[in-house]
């Protein structure tokens, strides 16, 4: 007779907190409008503005499956003409570049109040650096310097969006 040892029984992994389904660009424009002329005109850097954003939304009620998108408008002057006296025209755009780049995520066991941060926090960390690189990568191949975006301090943008709504409306929809 052989002796047989039983199997182990596979121990349940517990849920992770936070677990990324998917990642996307779901929104992407590159717009240089007055080309070509723009090319050969320009004789310094533009001067780029960076305008950013995240939002978060319930992909459906009563489920912890949520959408969060970093929403990123980069746009570019030409300021030479003002640095000559040419004042009384406004700068002349450059390019503008547009991308929401999004993820959808599952909260798992997180407690009421840190279901916020998570999402406009840590989940617009892990999509970050994907979006940067794909706005240095869209800029470069229009033609122009890479847009290195800066590291972002999600938290401060966190807070200080907490502080405009005020603490009576929760900004996750």
């Amino acid at each position: 007779m052989s002796e047989t040892t039983p199997s182990p029984q596979p121990t349940a992994q517990p849920a992770q907190p936070l677990v990324v389904n998917i990642q996307y660009v779901k929104d992407l424009s590159f717009e240089v409008p007055s080309a070509p002329q723009i090319y050969s005109q320009l004789k310094a850097q533009p001067q780029v503005s960076i305008n950013l954003d995240v939002q978060a939304r319930r992909v459906q009620e009563g489920q912890s499956i949520f959408e969060v998108a970093i929403v990123i408008r980069a746009e570019a002057h030409d300021t030479s003409a003002q640095a000559n006296g040419q004042s009384a025209t406004p700068p002349a755009t450059v390019f503008v570049a547009e991308l929401t780049y999004a993820g959808v995520f599952t909260l798992n066991g997180l407690p009421d109040n840190a279901v916020e941060p998570v999402l406009l926090v840590e989940c617009p960390r892990i999509l970050f650096p994907f979006a940067r690189n794909i706005l240095a990568d869209v800029t470069r191949d229009g033609g122009f310097a890479p847009v290195l975006l800066q590291p972002i301090d999600f938290v401060a943008l966190w807070q200080s969006r907490r502080a405009q709504a005020g603490a009576a409306n929760p900004v996750v929809a």
